[in-house]
């Protein structure tokens, strides 16, 4: 059992080397790793954090809510893959590496409070994720003098609070 676990946690170490999809087809050089992209949106929790919802919970989601592209990839939406069949394959992967790791269901349940935005936290996380994304596009459209507004207006677009819609603008 203790190889199969050891095996999973290797496997999911390569996030810090899966390059994000979406800079890359936006001419991104060295562009940030989906393991570095869940570090920015546990920052954003962590930092962000409002009353009602609970800080700990929302991080661990933060950490977890991307683990699955270890085994479907960064699928953007220039691969054609409708959000239905995503969510699927990004279930289905999730699944067996939460069994492969003990079959712990309470982090399936926190994985599922984001992708469904069931809870404070799920939807909190959700909600930075995407402010993670904008924050990084204006990064990127800096160093690299790239036009980059698109992942921007996207971000604001799934956006409604205040707070996060301003730091999302600049």
């Amino acid at each position: 059992m203790s190889g199969k676990i050891r095996n999973t946690l290797l496997e999911c170490l390569a996030l810090k080397d899966l390059p994000r999809a979406g800079w890359v087809n936006a001419g991104v050089e060295n562009p940030e790793s989906v393991a570095a992209h869940s570090w920015g949106v546990a920052w954003l929790v962590a930092v962000l954090c409002p009353e009602g919802v609970d800080r700990g919970v929302a991080t661990t989601i933060a950490v977890i809510h991307d683990v699955a592209e270890v085994r479907v990839g960064d699928i953007t939406p220039a691969d054609g893959i409708d959000s239905e069949e995503k969510s699927r394959m990004e279930h289905e992967a999730i699944v067996k590496i939460f069994d492969a790791l003990g079959g712990d269901e309470s982090l399936l349940q926190l994985w599922l409070d984001y992708e469904q935005e069931r809870t404070p936290e799920g939807r909190f996380v959700k909600a930075c994720d995407k402010l993670d994304m904008a924050l990084q596009a204006s990064l990127y459209s800096e160093s690299y003098n790239l036009d980059l507004n698109v992942f921007v207006e996207s971000a604001l677009a799934r956006l409604d609070d205040g707070v996060l819609r301003r730091l999302a603008r600049g």
